[in-house]
């Protein structure tokens, strides 16, 4: 053991790859500290810290890394370009190291480490051995390291596609399958979406998510596009959707969208261009911002349940 903590922000990419990178720095003996859930202290210093333009999950990712910083010898916020050939994550998630460097005082170490994959996946061990370098351990530690973490997040994707929700969350044993799509960071953030899951949960509806469908069948739905989709999560949102759209258990759809996210919405728009052309299954758009209030969502959410129930008979 380092006896040396590195701070992992409780936001956006947290929600894929928590188990990857808490498995890899475990591995090497350091100590692995998670900002709070999210709250409306995070919220706030968020909003103010971030600039005006970034979308609610940016805004509040802030907050999450002001909320762990000044507890941590290294600070974990890595450049993610591309985790797959030939595709992009959203230019925000690349600009982010840059941009909270700008609104921090006294920051800990960061490891701002580039991962691009987009020309091969052997380009990881390049962002493997700079990650190693910042944190002063020998490079062959931190491969047979990468190797641990990489089984370790596998296993954790098979227990999601299997129909499992994130730790945190009730078993998912309601009547009505509904498929709940978007971001990580808008479905099981419960305090961004207020609740939504448990609320589904409450009203009888058994989630889906987009982590549950393998990545075969979302290559192969989303070719159903004309032009190959070239943001990772946007074609995970659209393949998995088209395929909830054709699955005849699934009973509606709620897609969830980030009030200024131009991905969010186009992917949201497709997809409720489709449910319209199938005409077989309740589809509803629903878009968060901080200004988003839990009334208005309850309401939205009993009558889309409502009417899932009318339709099942």
């Amino acid at each position: 053991m380092t006896g040396k903590i590195v701070g992992m922000p409780k936001g956006l990419l947290y929600h894929y790859y928590y188990v990857l990178w808490k498995n890899f720095f475990d591995a090497l003996g350091f100590r692995v500290r998670v900002s709070s859930d999210t709250n409306k202290r995070i919220v706030n210093t968020g909003i103010m810290s971030a600039v005006d333009e970034a979308c609610l999950p940016v805004k509040v990712f802030y907050g999450h890394v002001l909320d762990v910083a000044e507890q941590v010898d290294y600070l974990f916020l890595p450049r993610i370009v591309s985790v797959t050939e030939k595709e992009y994550m959203c230019p925000k998630l690349l600009g982010i190291p840059d941009m909270l460097k700008a609104c921090m005082i006294n920051p800990p170490c960061l490891i701002d480490t580039t991962i691009n994959l987009r020309n091969n996946n052997s380009q990881i061990y390049q962002a493997i051995k700079e990650i190693c370098a910042i944190i002063q351990v020998p490079l062959k530690d931190g491969i047979r390291a990468w190797q641990r973490a990489e089984k370790a997040q596998g296993d954790y994707e098979l227990y999601l596609q299997a129909g499992n929700l994130p730790a945190g969350f009730n078993s998912n044993l309601g009547e009505y399958p509904i498929a709940l799509l978007g971001h990580g960071y808008n479905i099981y953030d419960a305090y961004l979406n207020m609740g939504m899951i448990h609320k589904l949960q409450d009203l009888g509806a058994r989630i889906w998510t987009k982590e549950m469908v393998p990545k075969s069948i979302v290559d192969t739905y989303a070719r159903k596009l004309p032009k190959r989709m070239f943001w990772t999560f946007g074609k995970q949102l659209l393949g998995s959707g088209l395929y909830y759209l054709e699955h005849n258990q699934v009973k509606g759809i709620i897609y969830v969208a980030s009030f200024g996210c131009g991905p969010d919405s186009m992917v949201g728009d497709l997809l409720e261009r489709w449910a319209r052309r199938y005409n077989n299954k309740p589809f509803m758009f629903l878009t968060l911002d901080e200004h988003s209030g839990e009334a208005g969502l309850v309401t939205r959410l009993e009558a889309f349940m409502d009417m899932v129930k009318r339709r099942v008979g």
